[in-house]
């Protein structure tokens, strides 16, 4: 499983992810600028995710949704605030209707996502901030550390079936 650690800080509203990839920063980024690569990681297992649109430049608007064992469909959207290539990107994350429009009752989590080199591997921090502690132990409740780990345990199958060629 490359999570390494999951850090919940109740006093900063805070939820920190930290996984380790093998393949190199370039790769693990494509697999977050790319929606087609994306989708094949950002559900977890049984709720695999379809982006209707996604771009990682500031200001952009994506749109995606989960689809469960039976069908259902569960909506997100991300409004990018910053993007540094390939170090680091922040959006704005939220449960969203059909149209990909935010849900205002259950509010935006603020997601920084930061790469760096590892050696010959690359470690992501994920830290999502939320707008108070009752909606981060709502969304720990919902199972979103369990999604998130179950989500990027599905990362190295996919860099591994992307293998650069060798000479």
């Amino acid at each position: 499983m490359p999570v390494l650690d999951v850090e919940k800080d109740l006093d900063q509203q805070t939820m920190t992810v930290t996984a380790e990839f093998a393949a190199d920063v370039a790769r693990v980024w494509a697999l977050y600028a790319d929606p087609r690569r994306l989708e094949r990681h950002w559900g977890p297992p049984g709720w695999p995710a379809t982006f209707v649109r996604h771009e990682l430049v500031p200001g952009a608007r994506s749109h995606y949704f989960m689809t469960g064992p039976d069908g259902e469909r569960a909506h997100g959207m991300w409004i990018v605030r910053e993007v540094d290539e390939p170090r680091s990107f922040t959006v704005d994350d939220a449960f969203a209707d059909d149209s990909g429009e935010p849900d205002p009752a259950m509010g935006f989590t603020r997601m920084h996502a930061e790469f760096e080199p590892a050696g010959e591997r690359t470690r992501v921090r994920f830290v999502s901030t939320f707008e108070s502690v009752e909606q981060l132990q709502k969304m720990l409740d919902m199972g979103m550390e369990e999604g998130l780990k179950q989500a990027m345990g599905q990362i190295d199958a996919l860099l591994a079936e992307q293998q650069p060629a060798t000479a």
